[in-house]
Order: structure tokens, then C-alpha cells, then sequence
């Protein structure tokens, strides 16, 4: 019961992160301006992105309830707080005020915060920790269709 209990409350942050992120974009990858971009050859068709997310985000809520069950800790929270804030924080960067450079720092903050996870806990949550990993896989495919973006526009 402690295990549904807290996975759903960590379910419920992530989406709303998703959430939050989808509110902030304006109109995100359906605006002018980033139609008209030079994107990646390997960009994901749109419905990729919505798949993929949910996908993660369930996993990554219960390796996060794995994680807090094991380790209960200030630091634990702190680090999944920074993850929500970056998270959401991308999406506004990028699509909303068109900062591909500093959405380009963020996400990359992001990447080395969930690659550390990874790398920290492993010891604790063993091969729990492939809960993550979709998280990391796909911040490193995003990171490099926002470094793209940086680079041929």
C-alpha cells in the first residue's frame, strides 16, 4: 500500500510537469517559427513525442517510488525537484521565448541531473535503476535536436 500510495503521488507531479511543460510551449511544434526551422533528419513524427513522454514518466515515477522508499532524503527530493523545474522549464525556453541556446544549457542540465540519478542511486535500486534509463536515452535524442536547431538556423 506505502508503494501505490506514493507512486501515485509521484504520477501525479510528473504529469503535471508534463502539463505545465504543454501550457508553457504557446503553440509549440505547431507555430510558424518552428515549422520553419532546420530540424534534425532524425526528428520523431509528433505523435512520438506524446508516446514517449508518457511512457517515461510512468517509469520514471516508479523508479522514483522505488528511490524514495529506499533513500527518503532531502537530497532525493531536492535532486526530483531540479529535474521538475528544468523539465517544465524547456519547454518554455524553447518553444515560448525561442532561447535555443539557453534551452540547449537547460536540457543538458537536465540530462547530467537524470544521468546522475542513474549513476548515484544504481547501487541502491540495482536493475531498478532501467527505470530510468528511457529518461536519460531520450533527454540525449532531444539534446541533440535542440544542439541541431543551434547549429543550422
Amino acid at each position: 500500500m506505502k508503494f501505490i500510495k506514493h507512486f501515485i503521488l509521484f504520477l501525479i507531479i510528473n504529469f503535471a510537469a508534463l502539463g505545465f511543460g504543454i501550457l508553457l510551449m504557446a503553440d509549440g511544434p505547431k507555430s510558424d517559427w518552428y515549422v520553419q526551422l532546420n530540424q534534425a533528419p532524425w526528428t520523431p513524427d509528433d505523435w512520438v513525442f506524446g508516446a514517449t513522454w508518457t511512457s517515461i514518466m510512468i517509469c520514471f515515477s516508479i523508479y522514483m517510488t522505488f528511490l524514495y522508499l529506499k533513500r527518503p532524503t532531502r537530497k532525493v527530493i531536492t535532486l526530483f525537484v531540479i529535474q521538475f523545474i528544468l523539465n517544465v522549464n524547456w519547454n518554455f525556453l524553447f518553444f515560448n521565448q525561442k532561447l535555443i541556446v539557453v534551452a540547449l544549457v537547460n536540457i543538458i542540465l537536465l540530462t547530467i541531473l537524470i544521468f546522475a540519478f542513474l549513476i548515484t542511486y544504481f547501487k541502491d535500486l540495482k536493475a531498478k535503476s532501467l527505470l530510468i534509463l528511457p529518461y536519460f536515452i531520450w533527454l540525449c535524442i532531444a539534446t541533440s535536436l535542440n544542439l541541431y536547431i543551434l547549429i543550422h538556423n
